[in-house]
C-alpha cells in the first residue's frame, strides 16, 4: 500500500454518469473524504464520442469532489469499459539465472507471457498474473525466493482499442488531470465488492452499468476471465421510451421510480403516470405493462452473460455464486432473474473495506469509483502519463533502454 496520508482519486467515466471519489490512505485502510457526480453526455456504450462534453462532465464531478474533500485533485485512476475490451489467457516460461526466483525473473516470465501477437490498433491494458509454476509445482502466488531451475507463469491479458484509451487520457488531461493508470472497470469493481473468500472459492462479478455490462470471473484468488457486453441500463430506458411512447428523460424517471423486471410480483391495481410526447396529455397505465417491457430485456442481458461464461468454459468455476453491482442492478427483481438464469445464488455488491463517507457510497453505483481508489492504494506507484507520451517512438525507446539494462 502507498504512503500514509496520500490522496487517491478514482474517476469512473461511465455512459450515464461521471463519478469522482477521493480517499485518504490511512494506517487502517481507505477513508473516503470526497464524492462528486455529474451526468455523462459524451459517451456511448462506454466509449467517448464527444470530447468537450466529457471534459465538462469530468470537471464538474472533480470540482464537487474537491469541495467535499477540501483539497485540490491533480491525478486520478480512470476506469475503462466498452465492447472493444477483450481478455485472454497466456503462458510464459523462462530458465532461472540463479538457484532461486528473483524479482527480475518474475518480470522476465511475465514479459514472456505477454509476448503475443496483438493488432496495431489494440494495446495491452492489464497483464494479471494468475499463478506461477516452479519446476512443475503449480498454484504458487508469490514465487520470489523459491529454489528451482524453471519458472512458468499463467497470466490473464486484457486488451482494448488504442484510440478509446487515448480518448479517456485526453479528456482527463484537458480537465487538468494526470492519469496514473487506466483500469478495467470490472477489475476495479471487484476490489470494492468481492470478499477474499469469494475470490478464492470462485465467483462471477457482473457490473450492470448504464452503457455496458462487465463480467469478471475469479477463482483461486486470481482473475480467470473478463468480458464486456455493450448492453446496459440505457437499453432498458430506450425500451420503456418506445414501449410507452414517452421521452427518454421521462422513461429514465419511470424506470428509477417504478421499474421492476418481475411481472409476478406486481399487483393488478398498481398504476403509473406516463408523460406524453409533444404536449400530449399524460396517461395512466398499469405497472404490469412496464414490467412486461423490462423483464425480457434483463433476461436477454443475463442470458448473453451466461452464454459468455459457458463459452469460456467457466461454468464450474463459479462455486460461490454471482455478485451483481453497478447502478442498473438497483432495478427491482434483477437478483431473482440472475439466479433463475444461472441457477446459482446471487447478491447485490456494495462497496466494502472503507471508512469515512460510508453511508454515502454504500450503493452499487459507486462500486467502480471506490474500487479505483482501492486499486490505486494497493498497486505500486506508477509514472503519470499524458497522451503525448503515448506514441510509438517513446515506447520503442523505453523498451530499448530496458533491454540494455537487462544485458548489463
Amino acid at each position: 500500500m502507498q504512503s500514509d496520508g496520500e490522496l487517491m482519486v478514482g474517476l469512473d467515466i461511465g455512459t450515464t454518469k461521471i463519478c469522482a471519489v477521493a480517499g485518504n490512505v490511512t494506517r487502517n485502510g481507505i477513508e473516503i473524504v470526497g464524492i462528486g457526480i455529474h451526468p455523462s453526455v459524451g459517451l456511448r456504450k462506454g466509449v467517448v464520442v464527444n470530447i468537450e462534453s466529457t471534459v465538462n462532465s469530468i470537471q464538474r464531478a472533480v470540482e464537487e469532489a474537491e469541495l467535499m474533500a477540501g483539497c485540490e485533485i491533480r491525478s486520478v485512476y480512470a476506469g475503462i469499459a466498452g465492447g472493444h475490451i477483450k481478455g485472454f489467457n497466456s503462458h510464459g516460461i523462462v530458465a532461472l539465472k540463479g538457484n532461486e526466483v528473483s524479482e527480475k525473473d518474475i518480470e522476465r516470465v511475465i514479459d514472456a507471457a505477454r509476448a503475443v501477437a496483438i493488432p496495431m490498433d489494440r494495446e495491452v491494458i492489464h497483464v494479471l498474473p494468475q499463478e506461477f509454476i516452479v519446476d512443475e509445482q503449480d498454484g504458487i502466488q508469490d514465487p520470489q525466493g523459491i529454489s528451482g531451475v524453471r519458472l512458468e507463469a499463467r497470466v490473464h491479458i486484457v486488451t482494448g482499442a488504442v484510440t478509446s484509451a487515448q480518448n479517456i487520457i485526453k479528456c482527463a488531461n484537458r480537465a487538468g488531470l494526470d492519469v496514473c493508470d487506466i483500469v478495467l472497470q470490472a477489475l476495479a469493481s471487484s476490489e470494492a465488492v468481492l470478499s477474499e473468500e469469494e475470490k478464492a472459492l470462485g465467483a462471477a462479478l457482473i457490473d450492470f452499468g448504464g452503457g455496458t455490462t462487465d463480467l469478471a470471473i475469479f477463482k483461486g484468488n486470481s482473475i480467470k476471465h473478463t468480458s464486456v457486453l455493450a448492453l446496459g441500463g440505457n437499453n432498458l430506458t430506450h425500451d420503456i421510451s418506445v414501449g410507452l411512447r414517452t421521452p427518454m428523460a421521462e422513461a429514465e424517471k419511470i424506470k428509477i421510480k417504478y421499474g421492476s423486471c418481475l411481472t409476478s410480483g406486481i399487483g393488478k391495481d398498481e398504476t403509473i403516470e406516463v408523460a406524453g410526447v409533444g404536449g400530449r396529455k399524460p396517461r395512466t397505465l398499469s405497472r404490469q405493462i412496464l414490467a412486461e417491457i423490462l423483464e425480457p430485456r434483463v433476461e436477454e442481458i443475463f442470458n448473453l452473460i451466461h452464454r459468455e461464461v459457458y463459452r469460456a468454459g467457466m461454468e464450474d468455476s463459479i462455486t460461490s455464486g454471482l455478485v451483481v453491482t453497478g447502478g442498473s442492478c438497483l432495478l427491482e427483481g434483477v437478483v431473482d432473474i440472475a439466479e433463475s438464469v444461472f441457477n446459482l445464488p446471487a447478491r447485490i455488491g456494495k462497496p466494502t473495506g472503507i471508512s469515512g463517507l460510508v453511508d454515502v457510497v454504500n450503493n452499487p453505483m459507486y462500486a467502480t469509483a471506490v474500487g479505483l481508489v482501492l486499486y490505486g492504494a494497493r498497486s505500486k506507484p506508477k509514472k503519470k502519463f499524458r497522451i503525448r507520451d503515448n506514441n510509438i517512438f517513446d515506447r520503442v525507446m523505453a523498451r530499448m533502454k530496458k533491454w540494455f539494462k537487462d544485458i548489463i
